[in-house]
């Protein structure tokens, strides 16, 4: 199955697993498969949890408490992504995220510490504004 939509910097969205329903930025595809994972797959990081609502009378505090945003990173299999017309450009993470992070869990720990500063910054910026809201059905 050959994916010429699936390109780096893709917003798609997860449709079965543990993250179904959230949505992911693919920062690697892979369209052959590898060896630890024989089909076409995409190295993605999205977002777990998302921030919450922010209003004109809270305080700083509040404020920053709610905009945090847990991410993750996974390899997933091209048919659990549905791909939606959004594009993130994310070139800061194409080297944080590789095959390698995901061997060692404080690796992985790191990866996720550096997408969390790069999802935060995209969302303080208020760029992409739909990334960082829920998908609601």
């Amino acid at each position: 199955m050959g994916s010429k939509f699936l390109k780096q910097g893709k917003v798609a969205i997860v449709v079965n697993g543990r993250y179904a329903g959230k949505k992911v930025v693919i920062i690697k595809p892979q369209d052959d498969g590898t060896k630890s994972h024989p089909f076409g797959h995409a190295l993605v990081a999205g977002v777990e949890r998302y921030p919450l609502k922010v209003t004109k009378r809270m305080g700083s505090k509040k404020v920053a408490k709610r905009s945090k945003i847990k991410p993750f990173i996974k390899v997933i299999n091209y048919n659990h992504l549905m791909p939606t017309r959004y594009t993130l450009d994310l070139e800061s993470l194409k080297n944080v995220v590789t095959n390698d992070t995901f061997k060692e869990p404080s690796q992985r720990e790191d990866a996720k510490k550096a997408v969390k500063k790069a999802f935060e910054e995209r969302y303080q910026s208020g760029r992409n504004k739909w990334f960082f809201t829920k998908l609601r059905f």
